[in-house]
C-alpha cells in the first residue's frame, strides 16, 4: 500500500519498538538498501503464548535479506554501521494517530542489542514510550504462534 524509507547517519541509531494500531494497523516488509542492521518483531498480540517474545534478523544490502513483521507485532532494528537506508513496504498508509510504540530496552522483552560502546543514539519519540506492561493491546491473538526464524 505505501513504501516507506529511512535514513541513519550514526552506528547505533535505534528504531522502535513501533507499531500502528487498528483500524490501520500495518504488515510490514522490512529489507536494508544500504548497509546493514539487526531487525527485530516482538509478538504484541493480546492472549499470544508467545506475547512479549522476539525474533530477530541481520538485514544487510548486500545480502539482500527481509523480514515480514505482521499486524500485532512490534518493529525496531538497530544500525550496525553509519549511512544506512532501511526501506518497508507497508499494508496500510501511515497514520498518525494510530502510532504507537514499545521502550526498546524494555527488560521485560531482553533484546540483546548489538551497540557500540558509545550506546544507543535515539529519536526523543523512542525515548520516552511505554513499557510491556504499561500497553494495553489492541491486537488479539490469531491462533498463530510466533515462529523462530530458519537458521536462527
Amino acid at each position: 500500500m505505501q513504501d516507506n524509507q529511512s535514513f541513519s547517519a550514526t552506528a547505533g541509531t535505534v528504531r522502535g519498538l513501533h507499531f500502528q494500531r487498528p483500524p490501520h494497523a500495518q504488515g510490514k516488509l522490512v529489507r536494508c538498501v544500504r548497509g546493514s542492521i539487526m531487525d527485530y518483531a516482538v509478538d504484541i498480540r493480546r492472549g499470544s503464548p508467545t506475547y512479549g517474545k522476539w525474533v530477530g534478523a541481520k538485514l544487510t544490502a548486500e545480502g539482500g535479506e527481509q523480514l515480514y513483521v505482521p499486524v500485532g507485532f512490534a518493529h525496531g532494528f538497530v544500525t550496525l554501521e553509519a549511512n544506512v537506508e532501511v526501506a518497508y513496504k507497508v499494508t496500510d498508509f501511515y497514520a498518525p494517530d494510530c502510532d504507537g510504540g514499545i521502550v526498546w530496552n524494555d527488560s521485560t522483552i531482553g533484546i540483546d542489542w548489538p551497540l557500540p560502546p558509545e550506546g544507543a543514539v535515539l529519536s526523543d519519540k523512542d525515548k520516552v514510550l511505554p513499557t510491556l506492561a504499561e500497553f494495553d493491546s489492541p491486537f488479539d491473538y490469531d491462533g498463530v504462534p510466533l515462529q523462530p526464524l530458519p537458521g536462527a
